[in-house]
């Protein structure tokens, strides 16, 4: 009794995951193929039928001509008697074989072609076309409506009603689709009894008509022909049970609430040790110079990439390469859970949009994993899981510290004495485990209102203040603050990139993706971070005490800087302490750190007049001398790369 091993499971119809499809999509070739099948056999079955019935009219046609022989006026018709005796025998006996054609005609109809015919028609081109059809449409114009809700002008009554759209679509969707499944499931069942069953038909009706010239024959039949039909009765119990189940499964899943068809309605938590990923997510693609077009896609991660599966294909493809690359929550357009995944380079981006918050939080974590390598690992779940808690019990996410006065590291954990790094410096070795990251700076509510009290100077963030009177240089750059953190050693850049590093996964695990743009002002004595909203000097730090800066080696836009300060907490003894300040700039990291050296040296040649007149003569200058030169540009380039610097010390 052969067994069907191949089905369609009801409980991925909601999924509609690529395997579920490619299975699907195996199960309609085959339905395919057994259409084709089936026209070529009903064609020979007609083939049959029409010439057995032609052979029944034959027959008739041939006795009705035996019997019209003794009307025949011959003109030699003596001594015919005993041939129209005979042929009147043959008669009687052609009409006796022409009742068995016409019967056997009659029962290959019936039992052979009609159940064939049948099948095609109900079974192949009618119910399982008819649901193939009506499956997957409506979902797909749904969804699209409910990935363009807007965000910043949300209307709860429109969102409700798109929601309620999208559940019903998905409803309907989904009893479409179980529908369909159970049509093909059953499908596998029925082709094997559609052939048997008109073979069975024929050969009865064959036997029937022969079995007074065939006994001997037919009693070997009997056993062969008694074991077709107990294994066609056995195909009909199976498929009888296997609709039962699959009927019970189907009022079993269509039984669940309703939220279970609602987007952003998850009620599971947030997986945030992931190391692989699929789904359905919108891509932003660039249709013009300045339009842009969104597209659902399935993707989904293959070891350290991310792929992408469009609708129709057969395999995904590759889209990037998720090594060592950023992903980031970013503002995009009017649309909500949106996120970017840059290249280590920084050339080439993906703008992304997530269906919920749940899957918005698991795609960024799980990028971040992948990010760093995981996958290369024995155990990459055990060790995501383990990096995952360990992050949580250093990283002490700090989202609105106050700058304490006299004191740039106000949260510094634990002091020591400055010490040689050595050759290569371990993550340990640069910063204490478990240090607390300060994600803002905010003013106390007393200095706020210091700076902004009547009378008070506010800073101008192009430099024109009278206490910077004797500095020579003065360069604004647009930044972002992402975090700062103390650390053991002050004078590398290894300290910079591990911080930087810590910040950004601190961010990334604690979902703090919010920055505020700020005015970074670079002098030839001070950096000052301003607000650029009020122009009120958030933090300032002495030029002097910066000991190490450096721009991110693969992302340029990152920057940093080691800041140096005094610690009294070891029995009053002042021991140095260091602090790393990470930002992220509009323009290149290197830009920034070039005006910091260029400060510092202003700072150090300013002891020495000469020296300070011999750096100035080496540096180019605007045709008045009030600015520097920070690139060879011309036009209006050179203007938003332009430096004040004071001339009448020099002169």
């Amino acid at each position: 009794m052969p067994a069907v091993h191949h089905k369609l499971l009801l409980e991925e119809a909601l999924q509609d995951s690529p395997q579920t499809r490619s299975l699907l999509s195996v199960f309609e070739e085959d339905a395919g193929t057994l259409t084709n099948y089936t026209n070529q056999l009903l064609q020979s079955m007609q083939r049959v039928f029409g010439a057995q019935n032609e052979m029944a009219l034959a027959t008739e046609q041939l006795s009705k001509q035996l019997l019209d022989y003794e009307k025949q006026n011959f003109a030699l018709a003596k001594g015919e008697e005993e041939v129209i005796n005979t042929l009147q025998h043959f008669a009687k006996s052609v009409e006796e074989l022409n009742s068995l054609h016409s019967e056997l005609a009659t029962q290959i109809a019936d039992k052979m072609v009609f159940p064939m015919v049948q099948f095609r028609e109900k079974d192949l081109t009618g119910t399982t076309l008819t649901l193939k059809i009506i499956c997957f449409h409506s979902h797909e114009a749904a969804m699209v409506k409910y990935s363009r809700l807007p965000k910043k002008r949300e209307n709860e009554k429109i969102k409700a009603e798109v929601v309620r759209e999208v559940a019903y679509c998905r409803r309907k969707q989904h009893q479409a689709a179980m529908q369909y499944y159970c049509a093909l499931n059953a499908l596998q069942y029925r082709k094997r009894v559609a052939v048997l069953e008109p073979m069975l038909g024929y050969t009865h009706a064959q036997i029937n008509v022969f079995k007074k010239g065939m006994e001997l024959v037919s009693k070997k039949m009997d056993s062969f022909l008694s074991s077709v039909s107990s294994m066609n009765q056995s195909i009909e119990s199976q498929l009888e049970v296997e609709a039962e189940v699959m009927r019970s499964s189907q009022r079993e899943l269509l039984s669940v609430d309703d939220s279970v068809y609602m987007p952003d309605h998850d009620q599971v938590p947030v997986n945030r040790a992931l190391i692989q990923k699929a789904g359905y997510l919108n891509i932003r693609n660039k249709t013009g110079l300045v339009t842009t077009a969104w597209d659902r896609l399935f993707f989904f991660t293959q070891g350290g990439n991310l792929m992408c599966q469009p609708r129709g294909a057969v395999a995904g493809g590759m889209v990037l390469d998720l090594d060592n690359s950023s992903v980031m929550a970013v503002e995009c357009e009017d649309r909500r859970y949106c996120f970017q995944i840059t290249s280590p380079n920084g050339k080439t981006s993906l703008i992304l949009q997530a269906e919920s918050k749940k899957e918005y939080e698991e795609w960024i974590c799980t990028l971040n994993n992948i990010s760093r390598q995981i996958y290369l690992t024995d155990n990459p779940e055990a060790v995501a899981i383990r990096l995952h808690q360990t992050a949580l019990q250093a990283v002490t996410p700090i989202t609105s510290f106050k700058r304490a006065e006299g004191s740039p590291n106000p949260d510094r954990v634990a002091s020591r004495e400055p010490q040689k790094p050595p050759a290569t410096l371990e993550p340990e070795d640069l910063i204490v485990p478990g240090t607390p990251i300060q994600f803002d700076i905010v003013l106390p509510v007393s200095e706020f209102l210091d700076q902004n009290r009547a009378g008070a100077r506010r800073t101008n963030p192009f430099g024109e203040t009278e206490d910077d009177d004797d500095s020579l240089l003065q360069q604004v750059f647009a930044v972002r603050f992402l975090g700062s953190m103390a650390v053991r050693a002050g004078h590398t850049q290894e300290v910079i990139y591990e911080a930087m590093r810590q910040v950004l996964a601190a961010r990334a695990i604690h979902n703090i993706f919010k920055t505020t743009e700020s005015h970074l002002m670079v002098t030839s004595t001070c950096i000052r971070l301003i607000d650029p909203q009020t122009q009120v000097t958030k933090i300032s730090f002495q030029l002097k005490d910066v000991t190490q800066f450096a721009a991110h080696q693969e992302n340029s836009r990152l920057m940093g800087f080691v800041l140096q300060g005094s610690d009294w907490s070891n029995g009053g003894e002042d021991q140095p302490s260091f602090s790393v300040f990470v930002f992220e700039s509009n323009t290149e990291g290197e830009k920034i750190c070039y005006t910091i050296n260029l400060g510092k040296e202003m700072s150090e040649a300013k002891k020495d007049p000469e020296a300070l007149a011999q750096l100035m003569k080496s540096m180019p200058l605007t045709n008045d001398g009030k600015f520097l030169l920070l690139e060879s540009e011309t036009g209006d380039a050179v203007e938003n790369r332009l430096t004040r610097i004071g001339n009448s010390d020099i002169l």
